[in-house]
């Protein structure tokens, strides 16, 4: 079986300070992206445990495999299977500190509850978390897949949810997000190789920012993840519509399927490129 859940890594380190322009000015010339990087730093820190979450299930052992092929949790944290009872539940413990390949430093434990195999359908599986931290940004809350069968293209499809908030390192503040996505599995699942698997994302998310701005995303064009070598840690294409309180929408767009770490943010016509991390 295909080593994975869901494959959906996707980050942003972003901080931005609004502009102190007249409200007109500031209107047009608006580029604050905190509420974005917000957003996609919810969505990096969900899905970044859901990778370990699931190799830990389906092996017993975690490496989580990176773009040029090593290992970047080997030998990095304890994972303890319990494959009798029913649901299933693994655990993977960091313990007090564990420092990947990615530079990032985790903490506490990620814990997996499932009824069945990734691939059969009505299987459900559950993520949640013990203290657990990625860069002293402490992730707490439930991610929820369902596996609902082939769609009408024959395509494996699962209903993820999400319901967490990540209090951020050093006092920075607070981030609240739940979202309900579409995952459809659109390429490599016949084969055992990940390294030709894509996907398709669509559906919305909404929270609250660091800063208190409420907001909600939408995805406007299908978010594509490519898990071939040197394209596994961003989307490589899609859009999201992120709508703020008092403030004008802004999109974001990851490209034409080129493999990246860039992705533009436009506000107001004017457009923004970002880096991805």
């Amino acid at each position: 079986m295909k080593k994975q859940i869901l494959k959906t890594v996707t980050a942003i380190a972003v901080i931005a300070t609004a502009l102190t322009f007249s409200s007109c000015q500031k209107e047009k010339n608006d580029n604050d992206f905190t509420t974005a990087s917000n957003q996609a730093m919810a969505d990096e820190s969900y899905n970044d445990a859901n990778n370990v979450a699931d190799e830990a299930a389906t092996t017993g052992s975690v490496s989580y495999k990176t773009d040029d092929a090593n290992s970047l949790l080997a030998g990095c944290a304890t994972v303890t299977r319990d494959t009798v009872s029913m649901p299933h539940v693994t655990t993977v413990d960091f313990g007090t500190g564990c420092t990947g390949a990615d530079g990032k430093v985790r903490k506490g434990k990620i814990i997996v509850t499932y009824d069945g195999k990734y691939r059969d359908a009505g299987t459900t599986i559950t993520i949640t978390f013990d203290g657990y931290s990625v860069n002293d940004n402490q992730v707490s809350g439930t991610k929820t897949i369902h596996n609902d069968g082939a769609n009408g293209d024959g395509n494996l499809s699962f209903s993820i949810s999400v319901n967490g908030q990540i209090v951020l390192a050093s006092g920075a503040g607070t981030i609240t997000w739940s979202s309900t996505r579409t995952r459809e599995w659109i390429a490599g699942e016949s084969t055992e190789s990940r390294d030709d698997d894509q996907y398709s994302i669509t559906g919305s998310a909404a929270g609250t920012a660091a800063n208190g701005d409420q907001f909600t995303a939408t995805v406007t064009d299908a978010l594509i993840r490519n898990l071939a070598p040197g394209c596994r840690r961003h989307f490589v294409k899609g859009t999201a519509l992120i709508q703020r309180t008092g403030k004008p929408d802004r999109t974001i767009d990851f490209g034409n399927g080129n493999c990246d770490d860039e992705a533009v943010v436009t506000i107001n016509g004017v457009s923004h490129t970002i880096t991805l991390h």
